[in-house]
């Protein structure tokens, strides 16, 4: 049966924005509505287009100050990602009664009061759930770098195979190296956001957004490339910042 649900959403295409929008809420929903969006430059260019200079730039502050300082602020950041995710899904619900922001509102303060009392699990499903983004983007972006035609598409329409490894590696991570699992869903989260932002910035100069489309949407590879990197640089600073070092895990 999982293998049956798994197959019926991998059919699911990427959706695109079919206006210009600023609304955040919808441009977040198309960028996560596959879990390997991330292999697909040419969309995500079309849908970061959509979004305004403002939440470009709220993008990339917010996503350096995680990915540099998440350990350190690892409660706070876990809230925020909580309510934000009780957020996005109350909108996608609610969108369906046309009551969005209602519902959203509800589901953040419950997901953010939830994720308050219930930090450690809080700490392990966010972690799993960055696990399987991971898994799902580097599963399509490597299946499509190592397979040719049909059989690499094939191969990456499997990526919740990817995910769903990530998710239980990371998420089981959670209890066993706990310092850890922080480094890495916020150095992941934070990374996301800061490449994203700055594609969204810099896709606001006309000048500049044929070449950087046509560079993203090369190979499915070039995204997660660009994320790979800001990851395991946050993960080293954060390792190496004596703050870090001294603060203790809770019990």
């Amino acid at each position: 049966m999982l293998t049956m649900l798994a197959q019926q959403f991998t059919q699911v295409p990427m959706q695109e924005p079919t206006q210009p929008t600023n609304n955040i809420f919808e441009i977040i929903n198309v960028l996560i509505s596959r879990g390997d969006s991330l292999a697909h430059g040419e969309t995500l260019a079309t849908t970061l287009q959509q979004m305004s200079l403002v939440w470009a730039l709220v993008f990339l502050i917010a996503g350096i100050t995680c990915m540099l300082n998440g350990y350190k602020y690892y409660k706070a950041v876990t809230i925020i990602l909580a309510t934000t995710l009780g957020g996005l899904g109350g909108y996608y619900l609610g969108s369906k009664i046309d009551a969005a922001y209602i519902v959203s509102g509800c589901l953040a303060l419950l997901f953010a009061v939830c994720c308050f009392s219930l930090m450690k699990y809080a700490v392990a499903v966010l972690g799993g759930l960055a696990g399987a983004f991971v898994g799902a983007n580097l599963w399509s972006a490597t299946s499509n770098l190592l397979f040719e035609g049909q059989h690499a598409q094939e191969m990456a329409d499997s990526y919740w195979i990817g995910a769903l490894v990530g998710l239980l590696v990371l998420g089981m991570l959670a209890f066993i190296l706990f310092k850890l699992s922080i480094m890495l869903f916020t150095s992941v989260s934070g990374s996301t956001l800061a490449v994203l932002g700055a594609i969204a910035i810099a896709l606001h100069v006309p000048t500049w957004q044929h070449d950087i489309t046509s560079s993203i949407s090369a190979h499915p590879i070039v995204i997660p490339l660009m994320i790979l990197v800001p990851t395991m640089i946050g993960i080293l600073m954060q390792q190496a910042d004596p703050a870090t070092k001294a603060k203790a895990a809770p019990a």
